[in-house]
């Protein structure tokens, strides 16, 4: 039985990666180091920030030193926050689906970007207080494809419960467009549905169900993944 529903944010309820594409661009263009669309989509998606560089240095085969490392961090953050402000674009539909399950489903938020980040666009959007618990990349130790975000956003849900009866992963749904996020849930031993937001249908095979997007989206589909 479905209890709780746990978002992916990035490319699901906020079109937010072109911004984290040209932040990560910008940053990376002071050390001399170029960053295609077409690279950042096939082999970055979804990582933190900070997971973003280490891998991206490790595969160009270039020497990332902590010092470097907070630089780029630090860059990257300021460039996001310039770059977003007055362009903040919720994806059509997230906003009415998620107000259609408050009240019906427990519902949280398990990211690979900043807390901060997060709540920025949700207070925007008017929509914060749908979720109970809200984890970022700055919360847990790895990133997607490792299920720790999953987890913790429903260890935080269950801790909310009071003498209440906890929630299994296998009551929780969640909401997905990239493949590492996929496995993030089925790590967690939860069921998930993918969003073609970000990849094609034939790439995100992996999960439960898929869907073209949150518009339009019947919450009485997602009782029937159980």
């Amino acid at each position: 039985m479905l209890k709780a529903v746990i978002f992916d944010f990035d490319g699901v309820i906020a079109n937010t990666e072109p911004v984290h594409l040209r932040a990560f661009q910008r940053a990376l263009a002071g050390e001399g180091v170029e960053l295609t669309e077409e690279d950042y989509y096939a082999n970055y998606l979804a990582y933190d920030d900070r997971t973003f560089f280490i891998r991206l240095y490790e595969n160009r085969k270039l020497e990332m030193e902590g010092a470097l490392l907070s630089s780029l961090l630090e860059r990257k953050s300021f460039n996001y926050d310039e770059m977003i402000e007055g362009n903040i674009e919720l994806l059509p539909g997230a906003v009415d689906f998620i107000e259609s399950l408050a009240g019906k489903y427990r519902l949280a938020i398990g990211s690979g970007a900043l807390e901060a980040e997060i709540l920025r666009i949700l207070d925007f959007a008017g929509i914060r207080d749908s979720f109970e618990v809200i984890v970022g990349a700055d919360r847990i130790a790895n990133c997607k494809p490792a299920p720790d975000v999953y987890i913790e956003a429903l260890r935080r849900l269950n801790s909310l419960a009071g003498d209440g009866a906890g929630i299994a992963p296998a009551e929780c749904l969640v909401i997905e467009d990239s493949v590492s996020g996929i496995r993030a849930a089925l790590a967690a031993g939860m069921k998930c549905l993918a969003v073609t937001n970000s990849y094609s249908e034939a790439e995100l095979g992996e999960a439960h169900a898929v869907e073209p997007g949150l518009a339009g989206l019947d919450p009485v589909i997602l009782g029937k993944l159980f």
